[in-house]
């Protein structure tokens, strides 16, 4: 079992994929915790150091996942938190790879089945 953060960063008012995908994760015998809406990169580092997660699974529809991302990843690394992170969300070909070089391990689309976001995340966690 693991325990997964999945994060709502900004001012993204729409949490409907992310919370059907922390159903699925307890459904699969996971520890999802929900952040609620309209977080913060810093908080979201908070809430993973106090949870002391496996995962971050963070979901952005707003558009703003070029900026806010790699001020999550900065505010992990102040905290020498080193935890894998997903990324669900509307985005280009061009913004995901950029995305992962930057250390984003998965994207996930919409329309991505639930249960392969499940997979994704156990291959992830488990190596």
């Amino acid at each position: 079992m693991a325990k997964i953060l999945i994060a709502k960063i900004g001012l993204d008012g729409h949490d409907r994929g992310a919370l059907l995908v922390a159903r699925e994760l307890k459904e699969a015998g996971h520890e999802a915790i929900y952040s609620g809406l309209h977080r913060t990169p810093e908080e979201i580092a908070m809430m993973s150091q106090e949870e002391d997660v496996d995962l971050i699974a963070v979901g952005i529809l707003s558009g703003a996942h070029m900026t806010l991302i790699p001020i999550l990843i900065q505010e992990l690394e102040k905290r020498k938190i080193q935890k894998p992170i997903t990324f669900g969300g509307i985005i280009t070909k061009k913004e995901a790879d950029e995305l992962k070089k930057i250390g984003i391990k998965e994207i996930f689309n919409p329309g991505t089945p639930l249960k392969e976001i499940v997979k994704k995340i156990e291959d992830i966690i488990h190596g």
